[in-house]
């Protein structure tokens, strides 16, 4: 078959066209592309088929027209019927001969304004390198598309639901007016419901209209495709590289996910469904911003400028139950030895520094520790974004808060550090020291406030002494390093270091005493460490928990406090430690 594309003024374009199935809009993806502003971004869907073709216009604006009168659902077309949509009208025509689509200076005739010229875009990711991208490439990032012709019907079919959906309920003003989270989805699956059983015929083969009910519902209400995600335990991370490319990690392994979303326009509606209830906005002047869902887990967006790829989510899951330390004993994270050391220096009020690397498991580490914290004592946590969960009753809960959008009213963990302290505090528990706050929080430990718990980033234990001394000078004070190490030896008294191994599991490697200083050094000693000795068939890592033989410098006063803990886990030949 062949598809000619008229347009006043200009010579015909002739294309060869096969059987399959066609989106015709203004977007730089849609197979037919015709650009001119009375066309939408997706217009209509052409199906090209032996047994028949037929059009189906996406509630367009303007429209797409055969006989004089508008096209209303999917409408067949015999060959050598015209159907108009804007100034262009289409036809598919029987082959009169051997067929060329015509060189570019008879297809163009008019080089002064190509913005309207059509063009056939081929099948995705069969592109031949002697067809040229449409003429008029849009400035805005237009991701490439990777659909299959029957996902982009799909995917039209949607946003036409969609859109129709929020003309029938309007869903920002419901929320605004504070109606209940279940009313307001039952509102929305009834609405729903309505209109699918309305264009059922008008389904792609194999579509399940409960299906489709609820993958709109959830990206009309929800996070949409990330719905799913969420919910399986099993999924540490959920990272989204603009609409069309979404993955997982699981098991340690980073996986290909199916879920896909409609266009960036759904992307960012997520974003903001997540970051608005916060108080934090993102837009081009803030194009990037931390974070959390209801149940603690950590967010980071990004869009465009900054993103090329289109608006990007990461996602850090947490256990819809938090992690005790017997679960991390069981997982192999610690070993019963240490689950005994870290409580009873939580319990003896040690300042406690949780080390590692990005995604290491610092944060939940955390947790488990400050879960040991006594429940009769007034907790203080800070964070950037609110994650820790912990089971006690007297807990306040600081978060930061950014700038408006006039630059004005931030409010950083530094400014709460120093806020905590007229607060009573029985412990001060910092998610995360990462600049001039680790000043303040040193003086807190030396001033009185023992037994306060954060965590650094830093690839060894001795790397932890170095990444405070750094933070401490950008806190604007030009002291001695002497001065500085001094304040960190008298401070810390345990490092806790984890790290995410090979295998994607995440272990505490090490738990490291800081002794006091000698000279202008830090000394340190280890107290367990985690030994690597191979890996797996599986490619698990293999390996033991160790006692390095050294034994704490604090054992007398365990033992002085009341607190009970057994002297021979820190025997080096004991056995039998993880």
């Amino acid at each position: 078959m062949q598809l000619v594309i008229r347009q006043p003024g200009r010579d015909p374009a002739i294309f060869a066209i096969e059987s399959g199935i066609f989106t015709i809009g203004r977007d730089e993806d849609c197979r037919i592309h015709l650009s001119h502003s009375d066309i939408a971004d997706r217009h209509a869907i052409l199906t090209v088929a032996p047994e028949g073709s037929s059009i189906e216009d996406l509630d367009s604006e303007s429209g797409t027209i055969i006989n004089r009168r508008r096209v209303h659902g999917r409408q067949p077309l015999h060959p050598g019927l015209p159907f108009t949509i804007g100034p262009f009208e289409l036809v598919i025509e029987e082959p009169t001969g051997t067929l060329r689509s015509p060189p570019p200076s008879t297809q163009h005739p008019a080089p002064n304004n190509p913005s309207t010229s059509p063009s056939l875009n081929p099948e995705p990711k069969t592109r031949p390198a002697s067809i040229p991208p449409p003429s008029a490439p849009s400035t805005k990032h237009a991701a490439p598309s990777t659909s299959s012709p029957e996902t982009e019907l799909r995917r039209s079919i949607k946003q036409q639901i969609h859109r129709e959906l929020v003309t029938r309920l309007d869903i920002k003003r419901l929320t605004a007016s504070r109606v209940d989270h279940a009313e307001l989805r039952e509102r929305a699956i009834k609405s729903i419901r309505a209109i699918v059983t309305e264009v059922s015929s008008r389904l792609p083969p194999g579509v399940n209209p409960e299906h489709l009910v609820k993958e709109i519902c959830d990206e009309a209400l929800g996070l949409g495709p990330l719905e799913d995600l969420l919910a399986d335990p099993d999924i540490t991370e959920i990272m989204v590289n603009g609409p069309n490319q979404v993955y997982y990690e699981k098991g340690g392994k980073i996986l290909h996910a199916s879920q896909t979303f409609m266009n960036d326009d759904s992307v960012l509606a997520i974003i903001e469904r997540i970051v608005s209830p916060l108080g934090r906005r993102i837009d081009e002047s803030q194009p990037y911003v931390d974070a959390r869902l209801p149940d603690g887990s950590r967010v980071n967006a990004i869009i465009h400028p900054l993103s090329l790829v289109g608006p990007c989510l990461t996602i850090r899951k947490f256990s819809k139950i938090p992690y005790t330390a017997q679960d991390l004993i069981r997982f192999g994270s610690m070993s019963e030895a240490i689950a005994q050391l870290t409580s009873v220096c939580v319990k003896l009020r040690k300042n406690i520094i949780v080390s590692g690397g990005t995604g290491s498991g610092k944060t939940t580490l955390l947790n488990v520790l400050g879960n040991f914290l006594p429940s009769d004592e007034r907790i203080i946590t800070i964070e950037d974004a609110a994650e820790l969960r912990l089971n006690q009753e007297h807990i306040v809960r600081l978060e930061s808060r950014p700038p408006n959008i006039e630059g004005r009213g931030a409010v950083t963990i530094r400014d709460l550090v120093r806020n905590a302290l007229r607060m009573r505090p029985d412990r001060i528990v910092i998610g995360e020291c990462r600049g001039g706050e680790a000043l303040d929080m040193l003086q807190a430990m030396n001033t009185g406030h023992d037994g306060s718990l954060t965590t650094v980033h830093a690839n060894t234990p001795r790397d932890v002494i170095s990444r405070l001394e750094t933070m401490v000078l950008m806190s604007g004070m030009d002291l001695p390093v002497r001065v500085i190490r001094e304040q960190i030896a008298s401070a810390v008294h345990l490092i806790v270091h984890i790290s995410r191994q090979s295998d994607g599991s995440r272990r505490i490697t090490r738990v490291t005493e800081i002794v006091g200083l000698e000279g202008n050094q830090v000394t340190m000693q280890d107290i367990f460490e985690f030994r690597q000795t191979g890996v797996g068939p599986d490619g698990k890592v293999l390996g033991d928990y160790h006692a390095t033989g050294a034994v704490p410098t604090f054992l007398e006063e365990i033992t002085a406090r009341g607190l009970r803990i057994d002297h021979a886990i820190f025997n080096p030949q004991r056995r039998g430690l993880s």
